[in-house]
């Protein structure tokens, strides 16, 4: 979600690329490449290199990878996963504990791939549950464009930090932040938080004017040197800035990294022509990744997927400012990458598993059949493996292929909403809830164990976000 952008002048490339220096020389791929440590990452990276960690019998494994395992999701019953070096070293029955490994049993347990959050917005945890009888616009109108404008570094720290560490307690390891905050104290302040929790992440910056200098700055100095982060360029594709789209997609090719486009999130946005801007800039390809994309025609699907366009759906979001409901069962079809997203204030909380249900749920309230696209294995694929392909990072993360990193779950079923066995991989999807998540592993290291964040002291956390929130609302 994102306010309509005011036309501004045409920037010439000349001055876009401007400061650009080292930033520019070497492109990524997708913007994912390794990055050196700096000094106070140190701890995460010694973390991520420790001893190795075997969850021993794990009662059901979806490894989301068909070779690996039975049907479209790999599944095992009553495996291992063996994890060294913040990598997964082996997936099956029965493994050898290496020396000095920390043994987790998880017997009666689940294990499965992190969550993928393809959009989010962060900040927007100082407006959960406002304006909840407002549309999209009426959304900017009162919640987002006034708060916006409050943010000190403190705060935004405090509400970073709150959202992000409420998705990992929910089982996302990997998310993407949509942020169109310009100050360069505030940015740093915005990675900072995201950092410091762990976290995956892919900080997707929608740049002023666009300013080349500030874009290059970010990128090389806050976000290249996290181990886990990389980096998006973000833009909204509208006729009216089109010269700031065209800049943008230039920008994302000397970088390497993914162009990030809120598009067609509502039908009065029609008449900014968003794909047939995409498309006159040349950027409709795989290094696009649209938001939302609910009121695509067929002629627009067809295109999305010709040319591979990466899509991110946030039903819960669409669904609570009446934007509609995207076209999923269409774009499964046509085999088009859709991954699933939170999408910030309007989602609420960071609930998954609500939005893999919706996700389905949504898809049959339309169409009237239960058997349309996505099924529950779709569904899951999308909020793991699915995710991952979306931000070109499949390579990496999304299986418990041997090689990937570790970025992985650990469900615990015995509880009230979850209980009695029937068939796990369907109560996932209808019955899970954040509090099931019993562990996260980011790269390895554990992020929550036996229900609880590590190293972290909720209460704090809460009542630090609580007063920032008090001091805006006197503001």
């Amino acid at each position: 979600m994102q306010p309509t952008p005011t036309a501004s002048p045409a920037p010439t490339r000349r001055g876009l690329l401007a400061g650009l220096g080292v930033a520019a020389v070497a492109p990524l791929v997708l913007g994912t490449t390794r990055r050196p440590a700096l000094p106070h990452q140190s701890a995460v990276a010694q973390a991520t290199g420790g001893p190795a960690v075997l969850l021993r019998r794990a009662s059901l494994v979806l490894t989301m990878d068909p070779a690996l395992g039975n049907g479209p999701l790999g599944a095992l019953q009553d495996a291992d996963v063996l994890v060294r070096g913040g990598a997964i070293a082996a997936v099956g029955p029965a493994l050898a504990a290496p020396p000095g490994a920390r043994v987790l049993e998880s017997s009666g347990k689940l294990v499965m791939p992190g969550f993928v959050d393809t959009h989010n917005h962060l900040w927007q945890a100082m407006i959960r549950g406002g304006c909840t009888d407002r549309d999209l616009f009426g959304w900017f109108r009162s919640c987002t464009d006034p708060q916006r404008g409050l943010l000190t570094p403190g705060a935004l720290h405090s509400f970073v930090r709150l959202a992000a560490l409420d998705a990992v307690q929910s089982g996302v390891t990997t998310l993407v932040d949509w942020v169109d905050i310009f100050s360069y104290d505030l940015v740093e302040t915005y990675v900072r938080a995201l950092a410091g929790t762990g976290l995956r992440f892919t900080y997707a910056m929608y740049p002023p004017a666009p300013d080349g200098a500030l874009v290059a700055k970010v990128k090389k100095e806050l976000v290249d040197p996290v181990p886990l982060g990389s980096f998006q360029i973000a833009t909204h594709a509208a006729r009216a800035a089109r010269s700031d789209n065209l800049a943008h997609w230039e920008l994302a090719q000397d970088l390497g990294v993914m162009l990030n486009s809120h598009v067609l999130e509502r039908p009065e946005m029609r008449a900014d022509d968003p794909v047939g801007v995409l498309d006159g800039i040349g950027a409709l390809g795989p290094r696009l990744l649209m938001n939302h994309a609910v009121h695509l025609t067929d002629a627009e699907i067809a295109a999305v997927a010709e040319h591979d366009v990466r899509l991110a759906h946030c039903p819960l979001s669409n669904m609570r400012l009446a934007s509609g409901i995207m076209r999923l069962s269409d774009l499964g079809r046509r085999g088009v990458k859709v991954g699933l997203g939170l999408d910030g204030g309007t989602n609420d909380t960071s609930d998954f598993h609500a939005l893999m249900k919706t996700a389905i749920g949504l898809q049959r309230a339309r169409t009237t059949e239960a058997g349309v696209f996505p099924q529950v294995h779709d569904v899951l694929r999308m909020a793991t493996l699915g995710g991952a392909e979306v931000l070109g990072l499949a390579d990496q993360v999304g299986s418990l292929t041997p090689g990937k990193r570790a970025d992985l779950l650990v469900i615990d079923p015995a509880a009230l909403n979850f209980a009695p066995r029937f068939d796990w991989t369907g109560q996932i999807v209808f019955n899970g809830r954040p509090e099931n998540i019993e562990a996260v592993f980011v790269d390895g290291r554990p992020l929550k164990l036996g229900g609880r964040l590590v190293d972290v002291d909720t209460a704090r956390v809460v009542r630090e976000a609580e007063a920032e929130a008090a001091r805006l609302r006197s503001a």
